[in-house]
């Protein structure tokens, strides 16, 4: 029997960022061995013609598109759209983030709000990342062709349950606890919020307290103020010895951070934001997340199960430090949990499968 065709529709690295990721896992999973798999990169806005071209001309008997969350990107993806309705073929969009519903309600003029929601109600399914993420469609679509398939950790980037039991058994004689900020360097992600936590542990430190936290951060500066900004703070405070910054990390580098770190901080307020898959990496290779209940990071950390919760804005660091020294004493417990939570519900097997059953719905 002839395999069914489903075109992906989609920004594939480089660059690396979660969307991204997320669609190359897709793409180089078995599921190929299935369905007959063709891609349309649409990284380069410049190719744009050449790609619809390329959608037009597809035979694909079910079209996969992961949707923008920005103005400029909306138009795109609001043409693409058309395209396909034009032609009656069967799309699913997947959502890889949580603004869509505030920039359609909020950030659209009359007639572009109008043809999002004509489009979305046209769509054979919508997918996004979390339950607490399904309001961002309903009232658009029909509440059953709403699909959950959440984030997922890369195998590649998952420690095996050797080096895990080793990483268990090293906590209990660990002085200084490793505390990794592994994110782009954007102020809405909380990495100065993690940098003044830095501050108030030398400030304990230098009223005679031993060292039990230093600070690793890694990831990419998009803009120059922001690098400045980083550099700044930390010689103006000197913080050399609390705060590392281990530049743009992937493969073993990325591994090595992972293996080593017992603390993930994400205290994002970042708008885009859905579903870190930094969380899920950190769970899977055995650490206590600190972050913020925003957006769909409900669905994946809950206070004291998986670490910390905070549920405001993080202006006081201060109440933040006593909150992990605290929780020391279920950090075995902790750490357990997450590592266990994550292959069970979030590897890389388990996210192809619940894409798998939503194409099988419409093939």
């Amino acid at each position: 029997m002839e395999k069914k065709k489903i075109c992906l529709i989609a920004q594939f690295p480089p660059p690396m960022h979660g969307l991204s990721k997320a669609v190359q896992t897709l793409y180089n999973s078995n599921l190929s061995a299935d369905f007959c798999f063709e891609k349309v990169d649409i990284t380069n806005n410049k190719l744009f013609l050449k790609n619809l071209i390329q959608i037009w001309k597809s035979k694909a008997d079910l079209f996969y598109f992961t949707i923008s969350q920005t103005k400029g990107g909306n138009i795109r993806d609001l043409i693409i759209l058309k395209l396909l309705s034009l032609q009656e073929k069967k799309c699913v969009i997947h959502l890889h983030g949580g603004y869509y519903r505030k920039l359609v309600d909020n950030d659209l003029v009359g007639w572009q709000k109008k043809m999002n929601y004509k489009a979305i109600k046209k769509l054979a399914g919508v997918i996004v990342l979390g339950p607490s993420l399904k309001y961002i469609y309903q009232g658009m679509i029909d509440d059953k062709k709403i699909f959950v398939v959440p984030n997922c950790i890369d195998d590649e980037f998952l420690i095996s349950d050797e080096e895990f039991e080793k990483k268990i058994v090293a906590l209990n004689h660990k002085e200084v606890l490793h505390v990794l900020y592994l994110s782009n360097f954007i102020r809405s992600k909380g990495y100065p919020e993690v940098l003044r936590m830095a501050k108030l542990e030398k400030e304990r430190v230098s009223k005679g307290a031993k060292k039990e936290l230093h600070f690793d951060f890694a990831g990419k500066f998009f803009e120059e103020s922001e690098e400045e900004f980083f550099e700044n703070y930390v010689k103006e405070h000197e913080l050399q010895d609390f705060v590392t910054y281990h530049g743009i990390v992937s493969g073993q580098k990325k591994k090595d951070l992972l293996r080593d770190s017992y603390i993930f901080t994400l205290p994002t307020r970042y708008p885009n934001e859905g579903q870190p898959i930094s969380i899920l990496e950190a769970m899977g290779n055995g650490m206590v997340i600190v972050t913020t209940n925003h957006a769909g990071i409900t669905d994946i950390v809950r206070e004291g199960t998986n670490g910390i919760v905070v549920t405001e804005a993080m202006e006081n660091q201060k109440e933040i430090l006593p909150m992990i020294y605290n929780l020391k004493s279920k950090f075995h417990e902790i750490i357990e949990t997450n590592r266990r939570v994550c292959l069970l519900n979030y590897s890389e097997d388990r996210y192809i499968k619940n894409l798998e059953k939503v194409f099988k719905k419409y093939l």
